[in-house]
Protein backbone atom coordinates (compact mmCIF):
# COMPACT_ATOMS: atom_id res chain seq x y z
CA UNK A 1 0.00 0.00 0.00
CA UNK A 2 1.41 3.16 -0.90
CA UNK A 3 2.61 5.47 1.73
CA UNK A 4 0.30 8.19 2.99
CA UNK A 5 1.13 11.78 3.20
CA UNK A 6 1.08 15.11 1.05
CA UNK A 7 3.67 15.61 -1.61
CA UNK A 8 6.20 18.89 -1.74
CA UNK A 9 8.20 20.01 -4.63
CA UNK A 10 11.83 19.57 -3.82
CA UNK A 11 13.76 22.49 -4.67
CA UNK A 12 16.99 21.72 -7.13
CA UNK A 13 14.93 18.41 -8.65
CA UNK A 14 13.99 18.04 -11.95
CA UNK A 15 11.80 17.06 -13.91
CA UNK A 16 9.01 18.25 -10.93
CA UNK A 17 9.77 15.63 -8.18
CA UNK A 18 8.56 15.35 -5.44
CA UNK A 19 8.68 14.37 -1.73
CA UNK A 20 6.39 12.28 0.37
CA UNK A 21 5.90 13.73 3.81
CA UNK A 22 4.21 11.20 5.80
CA UNK A 23 1.45 13.29 8.21
CA UNK A 24 2.03 13.86 11.92
CA UNK A 25 -0.57 12.12 14.34
CA UNK A 26 -0.99 13.24 17.82
CA UNK A 27 -0.22 10.98 20.74
CA UNK A 28 -3.46 10.34 21.19
CA UNK A 29 -3.85 8.53 18.03
CA UNK A 30 -1.49 6.73 18.14
CA UNK A 31 -2.43 5.80 21.84
CA UNK A 32 -6.05 4.72 20.44
CA UNK A 33 -4.30 3.07 16.90
CA UNK A 34 -2.04 0.64 19.28
CA UNK A 35 -5.10 0.44 22.00
CA UNK A 36 -7.03 -1.15 18.68
CA UNK A 37 -4.23 -3.43 17.31
CA UNK A 38 -4.22 -4.44 21.20
CA UNK A 39 -7.80 -5.34 21.76
CA UNK A 40 -7.83 -7.97 19.08
CA UNK A 41 -4.85 -10.07 20.85
CA UNK A 42 -5.61 -12.38 23.77
CA UNK A 43 -3.15 -10.55 26.34
CA UNK A 44 -5.08 -7.39 25.61
CA UNK A 45 -8.21 -8.84 26.08
CA UNK A 46 -7.82 -9.79 29.03
CA UNK A 47 -5.85 -6.66 29.93
CA UNK A 48 -9.33 -4.80 29.27
CA UNK A 49 -11.12 -7.79 31.24
CA UNK A 50 -9.17 -7.10 34.48
CA UNK A 51 -9.58 -3.33 34.10
CA UNK A 52 -13.60 -3.59 33.77
CA UNK A 53 -13.53 -6.39 36.97
CA UNK A 54 -11.34 -4.52 38.93
CA UNK A 55 -13.54 -1.25 38.19
CA UNK A 56 -16.99 -2.45 38.94
CA UNK A 57 -15.78 -4.26 42.09
CA UNK A 58 -13.92 -0.78 43.73
CA UNK A 59 -17.45 1.11 42.12
CA UNK A 60 -19.50 -1.44 43.89
CA UNK A 61 -17.72 -1.16 46.82
CA UNK A 62 -17.43 2.76 46.95
CA UNK A 63 -21.55 3.22 45.83
CA UNK A 64 -22.07 0.50 49.16
CA UNK A 65 -20.25 2.55 51.04
CA UNK A 66 -22.09 5.84 50.25
CA UNK A 67 -25.86 4.39 50.24
CA UNK A 68 -24.66 2.50 53.86
CA UNK A 69 -23.70 5.89 55.38
CA UNK A 70 -26.33 7.74 54.14
CA UNK A 71 -28.95 5.29 55.71
CA UNK A 72 -26.49 5.18 58.99
CA UNK A 73 -26.77 8.81 59.17
CA UNK A 74 -30.36 8.90 58.92
CA UNK A 75 -30.71 6.17 61.23
CA UNK A 76 -28.87 8.01 63.74
CA UNK A 77 -31.08 11.10 63.34
CA UNK A 78 -34.23 9.08 64.11
CA UNK A 79 -32.39 7.65 67.42
CA UNK A 80 -30.55 10.96 68.56
CA UNK A 81 -32.30 13.71 66.78
CA UNK A 82 -35.99 13.40 64.85
CA UNK A 83 -37.92 11.29 67.97
CA UNK A 84 -35.96 13.46 70.83
CA UNK A 85 -37.34 16.81 69.18
CA UNK A 86 -40.45 14.70 68.40
CA UNK A 87 -40.81 13.94 72.14
CA UNK A 88 -39.57 17.19 73.02
CA UNK A 89 -41.99 19.38 71.27
CA UNK A 90 -44.95 16.51 72.95
CA UNK A 91 -43.29 17.96 76.02
CA UNK A 92 -43.77 20.98 75.22
CA UNK A 93 -47.30 20.82 74.86
CA UNK A 94 -48.13 19.03 77.93
CA UNK A 95 -45.86 21.77 80.35
CA UNK A 96 -48.32 24.16 78.85
CA UNK A 97 -51.48 22.50 79.26
CA UNK A 98 -50.76 21.23 82.81
CA UNK A 99 -49.18 24.65 83.47
CA UNK A 100 -53.31 26.26 82.40
CA UNK A 101 -54.52 23.56 84.24
CA UNK A 102 -52.63 23.95 87.39
CA UNK A 103 -53.49 27.74 87.39
CA UNK A 104 -56.72 27.26 86.86
CA UNK A 105 -56.90 24.78 90.19
CA UNK A 106 -54.79 27.22 92.20
CA UNK A 107 -57.23 30.05 90.97
CA UNK A 108 -60.10 27.96 92.58
CA UNK A 109 -58.12 27.86 95.48
CA UNK A 110 -58.54 31.21 96.03
CA UNK A 111 -56.20 32.30 99.25
CA UNK A 112 -56.03 28.12 99.93
CA UNK A 113 -53.92 27.97 97.08
CA UNK A 114 -51.50 25.12 98.12
CA UNK A 115 -47.43 25.53 98.16
CA UNK A 116 -47.25 22.30 95.64
CA UNK A 117 -49.76 23.33 93.29
CA UNK A 118 -47.92 26.71 92.80
CA UNK A 119 -44.55 24.74 92.52
CA UNK A 120 -45.95 22.49 90.07
CA UNK A 121 -47.66 25.99 87.94
CA UNK A 122 -43.75 26.27 88.06
CA UNK A 123 -41.68 23.94 87.35
CA UNK A 124 -44.21 23.40 84.12
CA UNK A 125 -43.47 26.98 82.71
CA UNK A 126 -39.92 26.37 83.44
CA UNK A 127 -40.33 22.80 81.39
CA UNK A 128 -41.67 24.39 78.76
CA UNK A 129 -38.99 27.17 78.55
CA UNK A 130 -36.07 25.07 78.92
CA UNK A 131 -37.01 22.94 75.90
CA UNK A 132 -37.90 25.91 73.72
CA UNK A 133 -34.29 26.74 74.39
CA UNK A 134 -33.21 23.09 73.41
CA UNK A 135 -35.68 22.77 70.85
CA UNK A 136 -34.35 26.14 69.13
CA UNK A 137 -30.60 24.75 69.61
CA UNK A 138 -30.91 21.67 67.93
CA UNK A 139 -33.79 21.36 65.70
CA UNK A 140 -32.99 21.67 61.96
CA UNK A 141 -36.45 21.03 60.59
CA UNK A 142 -38.31 23.11 58.70
CA UNK A 143 -38.90 27.13 58.81
CA UNK A 144 -42.02 26.52 59.69
CA UNK A 145 -40.50 24.86 63.19
CA UNK A 146 -38.50 27.69 63.91
CA UNK A 147 -41.58 30.17 63.12
CA UNK A 148 -43.31 28.23 66.04
CA UNK A 149 -40.64 28.42 67.94
CA UNK A 150 -40.37 31.84 67.89
CA UNK A 151 -43.82 32.29 68.46
CA UNK A 152 -44.06 30.51 71.44
CA UNK A 153 -41.14 32.44 72.94
CA UNK A 154 -42.94 35.64 72.23
CA UNK A 155 -46.76 34.89 73.89
CA UNK A 156 -44.92 32.61 76.48
CA UNK A 157 -44.28 35.22 78.90
CA UNK A 158 -47.53 37.67 78.12
CA UNK A 159 -49.43 34.17 79.60
CA UNK A 160 -47.40 34.03 82.12
CA UNK A 161 -47.79 38.15 83.05
CA UNK A 162 -51.77 37.47 82.87
CA UNK A 163 -51.51 34.30 85.50
CA UNK A 164 -49.82 36.73 87.80
CA UNK A 165 -52.23 39.73 87.77
CA UNK A 166 -55.19 37.20 87.92
CA UNK A 167 -53.66 35.49 90.89
CA UNK A 168 -52.80 39.45 92.63
CA UNK A 169 -56.45 40.20 92.00
CA UNK A 170 -57.62 36.83 93.17
CA UNK A 171 -56.16 36.90 96.37
CA UNK A 172 -57.54 40.31 96.92
CA UNK A 173 -61.14 39.02 96.34
CA UNK A 174 -61.70 41.34 93.23
CA UNK A 175 -63.69 39.64 90.47
CA UNK A 176 -60.88 41.27 87.68
CA UNK A 177 -59.06 38.47 88.39
CA UNK A 178 -61.40 35.89 87.00
CA UNK A 179 -60.86 38.19 83.89
CA UNK A 180 -57.76 38.10 83.56
CA UNK A 181 -57.47 34.52 84.30
CA UNK A 182 -60.14 34.00 81.08
CA UNK A 183 -57.97 36.13 78.96
CA UNK A 184 -54.37 34.11 80.04
CA UNK A 185 -56.89 30.98 78.95
CA UNK A 186 -57.69 32.65 75.62
CA UNK A 187 -53.77 33.29 74.99
CA UNK A 188 -52.68 29.64 75.74
CA UNK A 189 -55.59 28.26 73.94
CA UNK A 190 -55.34 30.61 70.94
CA UNK A 191 -51.73 30.69 70.66
CA UNK A 192 -49.29 28.67 72.58
CA UNK A 193 -51.19 25.20 72.60
CA UNK A 194 -51.37 25.52 68.40
CA UNK A 195 -47.97 26.88 68.00
CA UNK A 196 -47.12 23.93 70.30
CA UNK A 197 -49.16 21.75 68.06
CA UNK A 198 -47.85 22.52 64.96
CA UNK A 199 -44.25 22.15 66.38
CA UNK A 200 -44.89 19.18 67.51
CA UNK A 201 -46.17 18.16 64.03
CA UNK A 202 -43.44 19.25 62.17
CA UNK A 203 -40.99 17.20 64.30
CA UNK A 204 -42.86 13.88 64.03
CA UNK A 205 -43.00 14.76 59.96
CA UNK A 206 -39.19 15.04 60.25
CA UNK A 207 -39.37 11.77 62.47
CA UNK A 208 -41.36 9.78 59.55
CA UNK A 209 -38.54 11.43 56.62
CA UNK A 210 -35.58 10.18 58.79
CA UNK A 211 -37.19 7.03 58.89
CA UNK A 212 -38.40 6.55 55.31
CA UNK A 213 -34.40 7.35 54.05
CA UNK A 214 -33.04 4.96 56.74
CA UNK A 215 -35.47 2.20 55.75
CA UNK A 216 -35.45 3.05 52.16
CA UNK A 217 -33.44 -0.36 49.87
CA UNK A 218 -29.82 0.77 48.78
CA UNK A 219 -31.15 -0.50 45.07
CA UNK A 220 -27.85 0.95 43.40
CA UNK A 221 -25.08 -0.65 45.53
CA UNK A 222 -27.44 -3.77 45.46
CA UNK A 223 -27.57 -3.83 41.40
CA UNK A 224 -24.21 -2.88 41.39
CA UNK A 225 -23.37 -6.01 43.41
CA UNK A 226 -25.00 -8.36 41.17
CA UNK A 227 -23.74 -7.03 37.74
CA UNK A 228 -20.10 -7.61 39.56
CA UNK A 229 -20.60 -10.77 40.89
CA UNK A 230 -21.88 -11.44 37.37
CA UNK A 231 -19.41 -10.20 35.60
CA UNK A 232 -16.39 -12.20 37.77
CA UNK A 233 -18.56 -15.54 37.20
CA UNK A 234 -18.74 -14.83 33.25
CA UNK A 235 -14.71 -14.04 33.48
CA UNK A 236 -14.18 -17.21 35.32
CA UNK A 237 -16.22 -19.33 32.87
CA UNK A 238 -14.17 -17.87 30.07
CA UNK A 239 -11.01 -18.82 31.74
CA UNK A 240 -12.45 -22.25 31.85
CA UNK A 241 -13.06 -22.51 28.68
CA UNK A 242 -10.34 -20.99 27.00
CA UNK A 243 -7.57 -22.97 29.10
CA UNK A 244 -9.33 -25.87 30.93
CA UNK A 245 -8.32 -24.74 34.59
CA UNK A 246 -11.25 -25.06 37.13
CA UNK A 247 -10.28 -22.28 39.47
CA UNK A 248 -8.53 -18.49 39.01
CA UNK A 249 -7.01 -17.99 42.23
CA UNK A 250 -7.26 -14.02 41.87
CA UNK A 251 -10.81 -14.51 39.85
CA UNK A 252 -12.37 -16.60 42.39
CA UNK A 253 -11.06 -14.99 45.46
CA UNK A 254 -12.52 -11.80 43.91
CA UNK A 255 -15.83 -13.52 43.70
CA UNK A 256 -15.53 -14.41 47.26
CA UNK A 257 -15.05 -10.69 48.13
CA UNK A 258 -18.01 -9.54 46.42
CA UNK A 259 -20.20 -12.15 47.55
CA UNK A 260 -19.44 -11.54 50.87
CA UNK A 261 -19.88 -8.00 50.88
CA UNK A 262 -23.14 -8.05 49.12
CA UNK A 263 -24.21 -10.73 51.15
CA UNK A 264 -23.16 -8.35 54.14
CA UNK A 265 -25.39 -5.13 52.35
CA UNK A 266 -28.55 -7.36 51.81
CA UNK A 267 -28.26 -8.80 54.95
CA UNK A 268 -27.96 -6.18 57.16
CA UNK A 269 -29.61 -3.81 55.54
CA UNK A 270 -32.59 -6.45 56.47
CA UNK A 271 -31.83 -6.24 60.14
CA UNK A 272 -31.77 -2.67 60.24
CA UNK A 273 -34.98 -2.61 58.38
CA UNK A 274 -36.35 -4.61 60.50
CA UNK A 275 -35.15 -2.61 64.03
CA UNK A 276 -36.16 0.60 62.87
CA UNK A 277 -39.58 -0.53 61.54
CA UNK A 278 -40.02 -2.06 65.23
CA UNK A 279 -38.76 1.17 67.00
CA UNK A 280 -41.57 2.67 64.48
CA UNK A 281 -44.38 0.21 65.17
CA UNK A 282 -43.70 -0.52 69.07
CA UNK A 283 -42.21 2.80 69.67
CA UNK A 284 -42.80 5.84 68.35
CA UNK A 285 -45.88 4.81 67.27
CA UNK A 286 -46.94 4.48 70.82
CA UNK A 287 -45.29 7.21 71.77
CA UNK A 288 -47.50 9.14 69.54
CA UNK A 289 -50.79 7.85 71.01
CA UNK A 290 -49.75 7.94 74.58
CA UNK A 291 -48.39 12.00 74.10
CA UNK A 292 -51.95 13.01 72.73
CA UNK A 293 -53.62 10.62 75.57
CA UNK A 294 -51.83 12.49 78.45
CA UNK A 295 -52.64 16.34 76.58
CA UNK A 296 -56.37 15.33 76.10
CA UNK A 297 -56.57 14.23 79.88
CA UNK A 298 -54.71 17.77 80.61
CA UNK A 299 -56.93 19.04 78.57
CA UNK A 300 -60.37 17.89 79.65
CA UNK A 301 -59.00 18.55 83.45
CA UNK A 302 -58.33 22.24 83.09
CA UNK A 303 -61.86 22.47 80.89
CA UNK A 304 -63.18 21.79 84.20
CA UNK A 305 -61.49 24.37 86.36
CA UNK A 306 -62.31 26.28 84.08
CA UNK A 307 -65.82 25.61 84.00
CA UNK A 308 -66.16 26.66 87.88
CA UNK A 309 -63.89 29.88 87.21
CA UNK A 310 -66.02 31.00 84.82
CA UNK A 311 -69.64 29.83 86.18
CA UNK A 312 -71.17 29.09 83.21
CA UNK A 313 -70.81 32.56 82.14
CA UNK A 314 -69.00 31.46 78.76
CA UNK A 315 -70.90 29.82 76.52
CA UNK A 316 -71.29 28.81 72.24
CA UNK A 317 -74.57 28.68 71.49
CA UNK A 318 -76.56 27.46 74.53
CA UNK A 319 -73.78 25.50 75.73
CA UNK A 320 -71.34 26.42 78.50
CA UNK A 321 -67.84 26.35 76.39
CA UNK A 322 -65.58 24.84 79.12
CA UNK A 323 -67.82 22.04 79.88
CA UNK A 324 -68.20 21.02 75.62
CA UNK A 325 -64.54 21.78 75.69
CA UNK A 326 -64.66 18.93 78.80
CA UNK A 327 -66.75 16.30 76.95
CA UNK A 328 -64.71 16.94 73.49
CA UNK A 329 -61.48 16.36 75.03
CA UNK A 330 -63.09 13.45 76.88
CA UNK A 331 -64.79 11.69 74.13
CA UNK A 332 -61.38 11.44 72.15
CA UNK A 333 -59.52 10.37 75.38
CA UNK A 334 -61.63 7.20 76.40
CA UNK A 335 -65.23 7.34 74.46
CA UNK A 336 -68.06 8.68 76.54
CA UNK A 337 -68.16 5.29 78.76
CA UNK A 338 -66.66 1.54 78.42
CA UNK A 339 -69.21 0.65 75.45
CA UNK A 340 -68.15 3.04 73.28
CA UNK A 341 -64.38 3.33 74.00
CA UNK A 342 -63.25 1.93 70.46
CA UNK A 343 -61.08 4.44 68.45
CA UNK A 344 -60.35 6.73 71.38
CA UNK A 345 -56.86 7.22 72.35
CA UNK A 346 -56.30 4.76 75.36
CA UNK A 347 -57.48 2.52 72.91
CA UNK A 348 -55.42 2.47 70.86
CA UNK A 349 -52.47 2.63 72.87
CA UNK A 350 -53.86 -0.36 74.50
CA UNK A 351 -53.52 -1.68 70.77
CA UNK A 352 -50.15 -1.31 70.15
CA UNK A 353 -48.49 -1.94 73.61
CA UNK A 354 -46.93 -5.30 72.96
CA UNK A 355 -46.46 -6.65 76.57
CA UNK A 356 -47.68 -6.70 80.05
CA UNK A 357 -45.32 -3.68 81.22
CA UNK A 358 -46.91 -1.25 78.06
CA UNK A 359 -50.57 -2.26 78.79
CA UNK A 360 -50.47 -2.53 82.64
CA UNK A 361 -50.46 1.55 82.93
CA UNK A 362 -53.01 1.75 80.60
CA UNK A 363 -55.14 -0.12 81.93
CA UNK A 364 -54.98 1.70 85.02
CA UNK A 365 -55.07 5.08 83.11
CA UNK A 366 -58.28 3.49 81.99
CA UNK A 367 -60.12 2.56 85.04
CA UNK A 368 -58.86 6.19 86.20
CA UNK A 369 -61.13 7.95 82.88
CA UNK A 370 -63.60 5.88 83.99
CA UNK A 371 -63.96 7.06 87.71
CA UNK A 372 -63.16 10.31 86.53
CA UNK A 373 -66.29 10.19 84.55
CA UNK A 374 -68.51 9.10 87.44
CA UNK A 375 -66.78 11.82 89.85
CA UNK A 376 -67.63 14.38 87.07
CA UNK A 377 -71.58 13.61 86.95
CA UNK A 378 -71.36 14.57 90.34
CA UNK A 379 -69.63 17.84 90.27
CA UNK A 380 -72.46 18.49 87.49
CA UNK A 381 -74.92 17.99 89.97
CA UNK A 382 -73.92 20.01 92.78
CA UNK A 383 -73.35 22.90 90.40
CA UNK A 384 -76.92 22.12 88.75
CA UNK A 385 -78.43 22.90 91.99
CA UNK A 386 -76.34 25.91 92.94
CA UNK A 387 -73.51 24.61 95.77
CA UNK A 388 -71.13 26.17 94.03
CA UNK A 389 -68.12 25.35 96.68
CA UNK A 390 -69.28 21.74 96.59
CA UNK A 391 -68.71 21.36 92.87
CA UNK A 392 -65.48 23.11 93.48
CA UNK A 393 -64.31 20.51 96.07
CA UNK A 394 -65.09 17.97 94.28
CA UNK A 395 -63.17 19.29 91.34
CA UNK A 396 -59.74 20.68 93.04
CA UNK A 397 -60.36 18.38 96.32
CA UNK A 398 -60.03 19.06 99.90
CA UNK A 399 -59.06 17.17 102.68
CA UNK A 400 -59.86 13.29 102.09
CA UNK A 401 -62.99 14.32 100.01
CA UNK A 402 -62.59 12.06 96.14
CA UNK A 403 -62.44 14.42 93.16
CA UNK A 404 -62.14 14.59 89.90
CA UNK A 405 -58.32 16.47 90.52
CA UNK A 406 -57.04 12.88 92.15
CA UNK A 407 -58.26 10.87 88.90
CA UNK A 408 -56.57 13.10 86.86
CA UNK A 409 -53.65 12.89 88.61
CA UNK A 410 -53.79 8.70 88.41
CA UNK A 411 -54.36 9.15 84.68
CA UNK A 412 -51.60 11.08 84.65
CA UNK A 413 -49.25 8.84 86.16
CA UNK A 414 -50.29 5.98 84.51
CA UNK A 415 -49.52 7.28 81.26
CA UNK A 416 -46.17 9.27 81.58
CA UNK A 417 -45.40 5.09 83.16
CA UNK A 418 -45.99 3.73 79.93
CA UNK A 419 -44.76 6.22 78.43
CA UNK A 420 -41.20 5.99 79.91
CA UNK A 421 -41.57 2.23 78.80
CA UNK A 422 -42.67 3.07 75.53
CA UNK A 423 -39.58 5.38 75.10
CA UNK A 424 -37.12 2.59 76.55
CA UNK A 425 -38.45 0.37 73.82
CA UNK A 426 -38.05 2.89 70.91
CA UNK A 427 -34.09 3.40 72.06
CA UNK A 428 -33.66 -0.20 72.36
CA UNK A 429 -35.15 -1.15 69.03
CA UNK A 430 -33.50 1.60 66.74
CA UNK A 431 -30.58 1.17 68.29
CA UNK A 432 -30.53 -2.48 67.13
CA UNK A 433 -31.78 -1.20 64.05
CA UNK A 434 -28.71 1.08 63.52
CA UNK A 435 -26.04 -0.94 64.82
CA UNK A 436 -26.95 -4.10 62.25
CA UNK A 437 -25.27 -1.18 59.89
CA UNK A 438 -22.38 -0.59 61.71
CA UNK A 439 -18.96 -1.49 60.10
CA UNK A 440 -20.44 -1.88 57.03
CA UNK A 441 -19.61 1.36 55.00
CA UNK A 442 -16.02 0.69 55.71
CA UNK A 443 -15.98 -3.13 55.36
CA UNK A 444 -17.34 -2.55 51.87
CA UNK A 445 -14.75 -0.17 51.09
CA UNK A 446 -11.73 -2.15 51.98
CA UNK A 447 -13.11 -5.69 51.00
CA UNK A 448 -13.87 -4.17 47.54
CA UNK A 449 -9.92 -2.78 47.06
CA UNK A 450 -9.05 -6.73 48.17
CA UNK A 451 -11.54 -7.46 45.63
CA UNK A 452 -10.53 -5.48 43.00
CA UNK A 453 -6.69 -6.16 43.60
CA UNK A 454 -7.49 -10.11 43.49
CA UNK A 455 -9.35 -9.71 39.91
CA UNK A 456 -6.00 -7.80 38.71
CA UNK A 457 -3.70 -10.37 40.44
CA UNK A 458 -6.14 -13.53 38.58
CA UNK A 459 -5.54 -11.33 35.16
CA UNK A 460 -1.95 -11.03 35.54
CA UNK A 461 -1.48 -14.82 36.10
CA UNK A 462 -2.94 -15.50 32.92
CA UNK A 463 -1.06 -12.46 31.06
CA UNK A 464 2.16 -13.98 32.67
CA UNK A 465 1.29 -17.06 30.29
CA UNK A 466 1.85 -15.05 26.97
CA UNK A 467 5.55 -13.69 27.86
Amino acid sequence: MPAQGRSEASPGTSGGATLVVPERRSAFREGLERFRRSAVTEPGRLRLLGAVLAALVVVFGAVTAWQVSDRADAADDVLLRSQPLSAAAADIYRSLADANTTAASGFLAGGKETPEVRRRYEKDIATAGRLLVEAAANSQGSAGARRQISSLNEWLPRYTGAIETARANNRQGLPLGGAYLRYANDLMETRLLPAAQDLYRAETAQLDRDYAAAKSWPWAALALGTVALGALGWAQRRHYRRTNRVFNQGLLGASVVTGVVLLWLAAGHTFARAGLEESDRDGARSLQVLNEARIGALQAHGNEGLKMVSRGAVTVGDKDKYEAGYGDSMNGLAGPDAAHQQGSLVQRALDLADDDAGRVPVEKAIVGVRTWQGRHTGVLEADNIGDYQTAVDRVIGTGDKESTGQCFDVVDASLAKAIAHEQAEFVQAARDGRDALGGLAIGAAVLAVLGAAGAVLGIGRRLSEYR
